[in-house]
Protein backbone atom coordinates (compact mmCIF):
# COMPACT_ATOMS: atom_id res chain seq x y z
CA UNK A 1 0.00 0.00 0.00
CA UNK A 2 1.07 3.36 -0.92
CA UNK A 3 2.03 6.70 1.84
CA UNK A 4 -0.93 8.08 0.11
CA UNK A 5 -3.49 5.83 0.54
CA UNK A 6 -3.37 4.39 4.24
CA UNK A 7 -6.25 2.46 5.78
CA UNK A 8 -7.51 4.67 8.50
CA UNK A 9 -10.31 4.07 11.33
CA UNK A 10 -11.18 7.55 13.12
CA UNK A 11 -13.71 8.67 15.30
CA UNK A 12 -15.37 11.58 16.74
CA UNK A 13 -17.00 12.19 20.39
CA UNK A 14 -17.00 15.65 20.58
CA UNK A 15 -20.84 16.26 20.45
CA UNK A 16 -24.20 13.87 20.91
CA UNK A 17 -23.64 12.41 17.72
CA UNK A 18 -21.22 9.75 18.14
CA UNK A 19 -19.84 8.96 14.67
CA UNK A 20 -16.86 6.08 13.42
CA UNK A 21 -15.62 5.54 9.79
CA UNK A 22 -13.39 3.88 7.89
CA UNK A 23 -11.41 5.23 5.02
CA UNK A 24 -8.66 4.89 2.18
CA UNK A 25 -6.42 7.77 1.42
CA UNK A 26 -6.85 11.38 2.35
CA UNK A 27 -8.49 14.63 1.35
CA UNK A 28 -7.83 14.61 -2.32
CA UNK A 29 -8.89 11.30 -4.07
CA UNK A 30 -9.54 9.28 -0.86
CA UNK A 31 -12.87 7.56 -0.58
CA UNK A 32 -15.22 6.43 2.12
CA UNK A 33 -15.53 2.49 3.06
CA UNK A 34 -17.80 2.63 6.03
CA UNK A 35 -19.41 5.30 8.11
CA UNK A 36 -21.22 4.93 11.41
CA UNK A 37 -23.23 7.99 13.22
CA UNK A 38 -25.98 7.83 15.61
CA UNK A 39 -27.30 11.29 17.80
CA UNK A 40 -28.62 10.19 20.81
CA UNK A 41 -28.23 10.70 24.42
CA UNK A 42 -26.94 7.50 25.36
CA UNK A 43 -23.23 8.05 26.88
CA UNK A 44 -20.47 7.16 24.18
CA UNK A 45 -18.99 4.75 26.30
CA UNK A 46 -21.80 2.55 25.77
CA UNK A 47 -21.68 2.67 21.84
CA UNK A 48 -18.06 3.39 20.99
CA UNK A 49 -16.18 0.03 20.99
CA UNK A 50 -19.61 -1.77 19.74
CA UNK A 51 -19.99 0.50 16.46
CA UNK A 52 -16.06 -0.15 16.06
CA UNK A 53 -16.64 -3.96 16.06
CA UNK A 54 -19.60 -3.89 13.69
CA UNK A 55 -18.02 -1.31 10.74
CA UNK A 56 -15.03 -3.80 11.00
CA UNK A 57 -16.79 -6.67 10.51
CA UNK A 58 -19.09 -5.85 8.11
CA UNK A 59 -16.64 -4.81 6.09
CA UNK A 60 -14.25 -7.58 6.68
CA UNK A 61 -11.30 -5.76 7.62
CA UNK A 62 -8.52 -7.29 10.90
CA UNK A 63 -7.35 -4.59 13.13
CA UNK A 64 -3.84 -5.79 11.78
CA UNK A 65 -4.86 -4.09 8.11
CA UNK A 66 -5.67 -0.31 9.68
CA UNK A 67 -2.49 1.87 8.71
CA UNK A 68 -3.70 4.75 11.22
CA UNK A 69 -6.10 5.23 14.36
CA UNK A 70 -7.40 8.80 14.06
CA UNK A 71 -9.30 10.77 17.12
CA UNK A 72 -11.66 14.43 16.38
CA UNK A 73 -9.62 16.26 19.18
CA UNK A 74 -12.44 18.41 19.83
CA UNK A 75 -13.25 21.06 21.37
CA UNK A 76 -16.83 20.17 22.43
CA UNK A 77 -18.25 17.81 25.01
CA UNK A 78 -15.57 17.72 27.98
CA UNK A 79 -17.03 13.73 28.75
CA UNK A 80 -17.01 12.70 24.71
CA UNK A 81 -13.83 14.03 24.63
CA UNK A 82 -11.77 11.68 26.97
CA UNK A 83 -14.23 8.74 26.11
CA UNK A 84 -12.80 8.72 22.82
CA UNK A 85 -9.38 9.91 23.22
CA UNK A 86 -9.20 6.79 26.01
CA UNK A 87 -10.79 4.74 23.96
CA UNK A 88 -8.24 5.13 20.47
CA UNK A 89 -5.42 5.73 22.82
CA UNK A 90 -6.11 1.76 24.43
CA UNK A 91 -6.52 0.12 20.58
CA UNK A 92 -3.04 2.14 19.37
CA UNK A 93 -1.66 0.84 22.28
CA UNK A 94 -3.03 -2.57 21.98
CA UNK A 95 -2.66 -2.97 18.52
CA UNK A 96 0.49 -1.24 18.24
CA UNK A 97 -0.94 1.63 15.47
CA UNK A 98 -0.18 4.97 15.21
CA UNK A 99 -2.63 7.58 17.18
CA UNK A 100 -3.61 10.54 14.91
CA UNK A 101 -6.12 13.43 16.13
CA UNK A 102 -7.46 16.62 14.36
CA UNK A 103 -10.23 19.33 15.44
CA UNK A 104 -13.56 18.41 15.48
CA UNK A 105 -14.28 21.99 13.92
CA UNK A 106 -11.77 21.22 11.38
CA UNK A 107 -13.67 18.13 10.37
CA UNK A 108 -16.42 20.44 10.09
CA UNK A 109 -14.63 22.63 7.56
CA UNK A 110 -12.99 20.36 4.97
CA UNK A 111 -16.46 18.86 4.14
CA UNK A 112 -18.02 22.25 3.13
CA UNK A 113 -17.81 23.71 -0.75
CA UNK A 114 -18.22 27.59 -1.32
CA UNK A 115 -16.17 30.36 -2.30
CA UNK A 116 -16.18 32.72 0.56
CA UNK A 117 -14.67 32.50 4.38
CA UNK A 118 -15.78 29.71 6.57
CA UNK A 119 -16.43 29.85 9.85
CA UNK A 120 -16.65 25.95 11.76
CA UNK A 121 -18.67 26.60 15.12
CA UNK A 122 -19.87 23.59 18.07
CA UNK A 123 -22.22 24.63 20.81
CA UNK A 124 -19.89 25.43 24.16
CA UNK A 125 -22.58 25.38 26.47
CA UNK A 126 -22.66 28.22 29.21
CA UNK A 127 -23.74 30.75 26.57
CA UNK A 128 -20.92 30.36 24.32
CA UNK A 129 -19.85 28.57 20.97
CA UNK A 130 -15.92 27.37 19.92
CA UNK A 131 -15.59 29.02 16.50
CA UNK A 132 -12.77 28.72 14.08
CA UNK A 133 -12.29 30.70 10.91
CA UNK A 134 -11.53 28.92 7.45
CA UNK A 135 -10.33 30.09 3.61
CA UNK A 136 -9.48 28.10 0.88
CA UNK A 137 -6.27 26.80 -0.06
CA UNK A 138 -4.87 26.38 -3.50
CA UNK A 139 -6.99 22.87 -3.99
CA UNK A 140 -10.11 24.35 -3.01
CA UNK A 141 -9.87 22.99 0.33
CA UNK A 142 -10.69 25.15 3.81
CA UNK A 143 -7.71 25.26 5.93
CA UNK A 144 -7.83 26.41 9.38
CA UNK A 145 -7.53 30.52 9.07
CA UNK A 146 -6.56 31.16 13.07
CA UNK A 147 -6.90 29.85 16.36
CA UNK A 148 -9.79 28.26 18.18
CA UNK A 149 -11.71 30.24 20.77
CA UNK A 150 -14.64 30.19 22.93
CA UNK A 151 -16.88 33.09 22.18
CA UNK A 152 -20.14 34.78 23.64
CA UNK A 153 -22.72 34.42 20.10
CA UNK A 154 -22.70 38.39 20.32
CA UNK A 155 -18.62 38.45 20.30
CA UNK A 156 -18.98 35.74 17.32
CA UNK A 157 -21.42 38.12 15.73
CA UNK A 158 -19.33 41.17 15.90
CA UNK A 159 -16.45 39.08 14.18
CA UNK A 160 -18.33 39.25 10.75
CA UNK A 161 -18.16 41.84 8.02
CA UNK A 162 -18.25 40.48 4.68
CA UNK A 163 -20.12 37.52 3.42
CA UNK A 164 -19.75 34.12 4.86
CA UNK A 165 -20.80 30.18 5.37
CA UNK A 166 -21.48 29.03 9.11
CA UNK A 167 -21.19 25.43 9.80
CA UNK A 168 -22.15 23.42 12.97
CA UNK A 169 -24.27 23.12 15.92
CA UNK A 170 -23.32 26.20 17.13
CA UNK A 171 -25.51 28.03 14.72
CA UNK A 172 -28.21 27.01 16.37
CA UNK A 173 -26.95 28.72 19.78
CA UNK A 174 -26.05 32.02 18.06
CA UNK A 175 -29.36 32.14 15.99
CA UNK A 176 -30.85 35.05 17.84
CA UNK A 177 -27.33 36.98 17.98
CA UNK A 178 -27.50 36.35 13.91
CA UNK A 179 -30.48 37.98 13.16
CA UNK A 180 -30.70 41.65 12.38
CA UNK A 181 -27.51 43.52 10.56
CA UNK A 182 -25.49 40.58 9.53
CA UNK A 183 -28.39 38.45 8.47
CA UNK A 184 -27.62 39.22 4.60
CA UNK A 185 -24.07 38.55 5.39
CA UNK A 186 -24.34 34.66 6.23
CA UNK A 187 -25.42 31.51 4.17
CA UNK A 188 -25.60 28.25 6.15
CA UNK A 189 -23.89 24.96 5.08
CA UNK A 190 -26.34 22.14 4.00
CA UNK A 191 -27.82 20.28 7.24
CA UNK A 192 -26.01 16.95 6.29
CA UNK A 193 -22.64 18.84 7.00
CA UNK A 194 -23.86 20.52 10.24
CA UNK A 195 -22.84 17.52 11.88
CA UNK A 196 -19.62 15.83 12.07
CA UNK A 197 -18.83 12.90 10.42
CA UNK A 198 -15.85 10.67 11.59
CA UNK A 199 -15.21 10.55 7.93
CA UNK A 200 -13.57 13.95 7.87
CA UNK A 201 -11.39 13.11 10.40
CA UNK A 202 -10.02 10.21 9.01
CA UNK A 203 -9.35 11.93 5.44
CA UNK A 204 -7.36 14.83 7.44
CA UNK A 205 -5.68 12.44 9.56
CA UNK A 206 -4.32 10.27 6.45
CA UNK A 207 -2.43 13.45 5.56
CA UNK A 208 -0.77 13.92 8.84
CA UNK A 209 0.27 9.90 8.44
CA UNK A 210 1.89 10.89 4.73
CA UNK A 211 4.02 13.19 6.86
CA UNK A 212 4.64 11.07 9.84
CA UNK A 213 2.46 13.45 12.41
CA UNK A 214 1.75 10.83 14.82
CA UNK A 215 0.59 12.01 18.27
CA UNK A 216 2.65 10.55 21.24
CA UNK A 217 0.33 7.96 23.12
CA UNK A 218 1.65 8.97 26.79
CA UNK A 219 1.06 13.30 26.20
CA UNK A 220 -1.90 13.10 23.47
CA UNK A 221 -4.73 14.91 25.03
CA UNK A 222 -8.00 16.11 23.67
CA UNK A 223 -8.56 20.11 22.14
CA UNK A 224 -10.69 21.52 25.27
CA UNK A 225 -9.85 24.93 24.65
CA UNK A 226 -11.57 26.31 28.19
CA UNK A 227 -11.44 24.74 31.79
CA UNK A 228 -13.78 22.49 33.09
CA UNK A 229 -16.04 22.80 35.79
CA UNK A 230 -13.64 20.80 38.14
CA UNK A 231 -10.85 22.74 36.94
CA UNK A 232 -12.95 26.26 37.56
CA UNK A 233 -14.40 25.09 41.09
CA UNK A 234 -10.76 24.12 41.75
CA UNK A 235 -9.73 27.46 41.01
CA UNK A 236 -11.76 29.57 43.01
CA UNK A 237 -11.47 27.21 46.14
CA UNK A 238 -7.62 27.90 45.98
CA UNK A 239 -8.06 31.49 45.66
CA UNK A 240 -10.36 31.81 48.29
CA UNK A 241 -8.10 29.68 50.78
CA UNK A 242 -5.07 32.81 49.96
Amino acid sequence: MSESDPLILAVDTASSCSSVALTRGGVHGGSLLATLSLNSKVTHSRRLLTGIDWLLTENGVEFSEIDGLAVGLGPGSFTGLRIGMATMKGLATAMEKPLLGVSTLDGLAVSCSGSTPLCALLDARKKEVYRRWYKKDSRGIYRGNGSIEALSPGAFTAEITEPCQLVGDGVLACATALKGSVEGLIEMAPLPLQYINASTIAFLCAEQLAKNEIMDLESAVPLYVRASDAELSLLQKEKGEQ
